[in-house]
């Protein structure tokens, strides 16, 4: 029985898409024995733009390095640094970035948090959830960020100097650069600033070969729309602070991801649909708190007056969150 809804039994990718699938295909056949799952009979490149599951639609293709291509759930979790208690969990689909989903988990978890009377300053997470619009959003929900970017970021072209009280970049031979416009990237759907000088600048320049190449007369290029953003958290980032935090992730939220795919069921999940994935995910993190609940010991305190104002304390210090995808597999 399919159980998919008509829209998600069509096609969704676009003519342009189509052929880049389709020269996907090309180059798999011939690279086939390279790749994971290789040896089985009449494989090949799926998407989630041509292919879905008629059991269970809810479920998305992904991709991992050195791993098949499968139908997964995406699991986004978040723990806090100071008991390494889980704080937030939840299901998504897999056919997105983790980045796409930062911003969802922020409002929401900063809202929970607010209910208990927590202030949420500082929120730590793996390259996987960079992205100028995070750093922007982070910033306007007032945290402070310290996650690294990708390696593809760039502030501009090498030996090139910006000015930010001009918006201009200045080349190596001291000629000025400047912005043009604010266009959407097509391939990253992403916001960038394109620079342009004019050909009649380059056109004498002694270096214009080096700088342009063979057919290009005038230099042109694009930097994210958020470079701002970017530099601010890359300064935190390779800070001493920054160290500490990357620090702190790798010793919070390993464990814990660890010990929910070991020990708590999310090694794999044997339900369909999102909604049940999510009530595994929750059952999971909700078994793991608990136990982390009884081995917890307060601290004795000589008078109720005394044991209030530690109690308040407790609610009012500054907590920092980390998040790291938690990957959970359908058959």
């Amino acid at each position: 029985m399919n159980k998919a809804p008509r829209p998600g039994q069509e096609i969704t990718a676009g003519p342009r898409e189509l052929q880049e699938i389709k020269s996907r295909n090309k180059r798999w056949s011939i690279y086939q024995d390279q790749r994971p799952g290789a040896g089985n009979k009449g494989s090949k490149y799926t998407s989630n733009k041509t292919h879905y599951s008629p059991t269970d639609p809810d479920a998305r293709i992904s991709v991992k390095p050195g791993k098949a291509r499968k139908l997964n759930y995406m699991g986004q979790l978040s723990v806090d640094t100071g008991h390494h208690v889980i704080t937030d969990i939840k299901a998504y689909h897999a056919d997105k970035k983790d980045n796409q989903y930062l911003q969802d988990i922020t409002k929401r978890l900063k809202h929970r948090l607010h209910k208990k009377g927590l202030i949420w300053r500082n929120c730590v997470a793996d390259t996987g959830y960079s992205s100028g619009e995070n750093y922007a959003f982070l910033e306007a929900e007032g945290l402070e960020s310290y996650i690294p970017p990708h390696g593809t970021y760039k502030g501009g072209p090498e030996d090139f100097t910006y000015n930010q009280e001009q918006d201009h970049y200045v080349c190596p031979e001291g000629n000025i650069i400047p912005f043009k416009k604010v266009f959407l990237d097509y391939r990253t759907q992403t916001k960038k600033k394109e620079y342009r000088s004019s050909s009649k600048i380059c056109r004498d320049c002694p270096i214009a070969l080096q700088c342009l190449g063979k057919t290009a007369r005038e230099k042109r290029f694009s930097v994210t729309f958020y470079r701002a953003e970017y530099e601010r958290n890359n300064k935190r980032v390779n800070s001493k602070r920054g160290k500490y935090m990357k620090g702190k992730r790798q010793s919070t939220v390993e464990p814990v991801l660890g010990t929910l795919t070991q020990f708590m069921g999310l090694r794999k999940i044997n339900t369909i649909g999102i909604e049940q994935a999510n009530k595994v995910m929750h059952l999971s993190a909700m078994a793991y708190n608990l136990k982390k609940y009884l081995k917890f010991i307060s601290k004795t305190v000589k008078s109720d007056a005394r044991a209030a104002c530690h109690f308040v304390l407790q609610l009012k210090s500054p907590i920092s969150l980390h998040l790291r995808p938690l990957a959970t597999f359908i058959f």
